[in-house]
Order: C-alpha cells, then structure tokens, then sequence
C-alpha cells in the first residue's frame, strides 16, 4: 500500500512533507508508511491512502455502500455481548 500512496502523491505533485502536513503527522513517519513501516498506525495509512485517493478496499461508490450494508447485517447478526466461559474450579480436580 506504501508504494500505492506513494505513487498518488507523485501523480498530485505532493511532497512527502505536503502529504504529512495534510494529515497531520511529520514527513519522517510519512517516509515510514511510503516505505511499508510495520510501526506506523493502520489509522495514519489509511489516512495517506485517502487523502491521495488510493481504493481501500478494491471497491467503489455502490459496490462499497453494498458491502459496507452487508457488514452492517451480519454484525446485526452477532450478541450483543460476549458470555464469559464457564471454567471448572481447579480445587476439585482430585476429588474422587
């Protein structure tokens, strides 16, 4: 994705330092995200990628908002809360 967001800054006439200063992050972790950096936080990638119009997700306009529906849906799906496991007490792991 790096080279991604890298090439449409190039295609907007961006500087890194342009780039970082319109998401707010300094021209250092920019050159970080450019260069696939596993320490940069996912939230200022996908900041880059948008601000320079890189596609998220490999969809677009409608087929996004379907997809983004069917989420919704199956997420609609799921408890509202998690139950904790019932787990058996050590204590009476040698009675007999």
């Amino acid at each position: 994705m790096g080279a991604q967001i890298k090439q449409a800054r190039h295609a907007q006439g961006w500087t890194q330092t342009d780039l970082a200063s319109r998401i707010g992050i300094t021209q250092k972790t920019m050159h970080a995200i450019e260069t696939g950096s596993p320490t940069v936080s996912i939230g200022s990638v996908f900041n880059a990628a948008f601000t320079v119009g890189v596609n998220l997700f490999g969809l677009e306009g409608t087929d996004l908002a379907r997809a983004r529906r069917q989420g919704e849906d199956t997420l609609a799906l799921l408890p509202a809360r998690v139950r904790k496991p019932v787990t058996k007490d050590d204590a009476d792991d040698f009675a007999f």
